[in-house]
């Protein structure tokens, strides 16, 4: 397993594919699939059968998993899409963004 260098709560935009373009917020992350899932983004629309938490069923539109290579974090300060890297600072692992070089 590779490490991912995105994690939930991070804002990214989609560098690749249909929805390229679009920013959010990282729900979840699946690192042995390799993919996360991004609020607002790659919605489909899936069909429910009714259940107690869901008495009607029905039709409902929800966030499908995206492959991290087509996502890219977006730094704080420019606002625009990073590569991100590792170092140590103060004895800890920290993960900073190459294009300002700040720590995120």
């Amino acid at each position: 397993m590779t490490k991912l260098k995105i994690k939930s709560g991070d804002t990214v935009t989609v560098i690749a594919g249909d929805h390229k373009g679009s920013e959010g917020k990282v729900m979840s992350v699946m690192a042995e699939k390799n993919k996360a899932i991004v609020e607002g983004v790659n919605m489909v629309k899936k069909h429910e059968k009714p259940s107690a938490s869901n008495p009607q069923g029905g039709i409902v539109e929800k966030e499908a998993a995206m492959h991290i290579s087509n996502l890219s974090l977006i730094d704080a300060k420019s606002g625009s899409a990073t590569r991100v890297g590792y170092r140590m600072e103060d004895g800890k692992k920290v993960r900073f963004s190459k294009k300002s070089n700040e720590v995120i």
